[in-house]
């Protein structure tokens, strides 16, 4: 593994900083940072109560950590995509040239818009070219009920019909970044949406057809904070203003999870962040991505 080779990735160079690949001893470290902010880090979060530590997953991904001598002072996961954790915009490139050096791709890099942004500046000048740069996405949260009424038809996706919804998970997934999930093959996205119906994660309204009408997941989960990922509305019947009853039910159902619900969303989509005005979402920070 990586952190047995070079574990340290960066020199001090009379800073005394350095960036290393985190391991289980430094769990209740990493805890500590990303609750510093537990609506951005709900990802790192949901990580970490889910597997217990911040050592290397079988699947190959790691946590980059920025150290001035034992003390850390910003993290990056660093798997199939970059998530900044707490990471000052200016230890950015301490990050970007440690993960330069492993010689993977990731697929994006996504989080507080000022330290991504940061992040990518540092790609670029190492010869990584963005496929898109997301640079604004209002992060929105709601902790309190609703302010319109909820959709009574939205419900937990049960298995019996992932062949249903997973076709419009995919649907979403190229309507969102351009492609197919599916590039490479079917396997891996087909887990991670079966994976998030069985964890009660999958949200769904699916008619007496069988055609799915809307569909959202609770990409990250943790008692404090869920975040709401892949909100999708049949193309077919969007205009007729049933968006936000549904995301208000989106909200009541992921209460079951943990009081504050979030989520972010593209600043040039005009429509959705009027939906999610008139459910009660309320800005309380910036997101940025950047795709490969």
């Amino acid at each position: 593994m990586l952190s047995r080779v070079a574990p340290w990735l960066a020199s001090r160079n009379g800073t005394g900083l350095g960036v290393r690949v985190l391991g289980s001893a430094d769990t209740l470290a990493l805890r500590e940072l990303a609750s510093e902010d537990v609506v951005a880090n709900v990802f790192i979060l949901s990580h970490l109560d889910s597997t217990g530590t911040a050592a290397p997953t079988s699947g190959g991904a790691s946590i980059f950590g920025v150290f001035d001598d034992t003390t850390l002072l910003g993290a990056c996961w660093a798997g199939a995509n970059l998530v900044p954790v707490q990471l000052d915009p200016g230890l950015a490139g301490y990050v970007a040239n440690a993960a330069h050096q492993t010689g993977r791709r990731y697929a994006s890099i996504f989080g507080p818009a000022v330290t991504v942004l940061a992040l990518y500046s540092r790609f670029e000048q190492l010869g990584h070219s963005a496929h898109e740069v997301r640079s604004q996405q209002p992060l929105l949260t709601i902790s309190g009920k609703p302010t319109t009424s909820p959709n009574p038809s939205l419900t937990f996706g049960r298995m019996e019909d992932f062949d249903r919804i997973l076709p419009a998970c995919a649907a979403m997934f190229e309507e969102e970044v351009g492609y197919s999930p599916f590039l490479g093959g079917q396997e891996f996205y087909s887990r991670r949406v079966a994976g998030l119906i069985r964890q009660g994660h999958s949200l769904v309204h699916i008619d007496a057809t069988g055609t799915v009408v809307f569909k959202a997941e609770l990409g990250a989960v943790t008692p404090d904070v869920t975040q709401v990922q892949g909100v999708w509305m049949n193309p077919e019947l969007r205009g007729r203003g049933q968006s936000a009853g549904y995301m208000a039910a989106v909200v009541n159902l992921s209460r079951t999870f943990a009081p504050v619900t979030s989520l972010y969303v593209n600043d040039y989509n005009a429509k959705a962040r009027a939906t999610y005005e008139r459910v009660g979402f309320e800005q309380v920070g910036t997101f940025a991505t950047v795709l490969f």
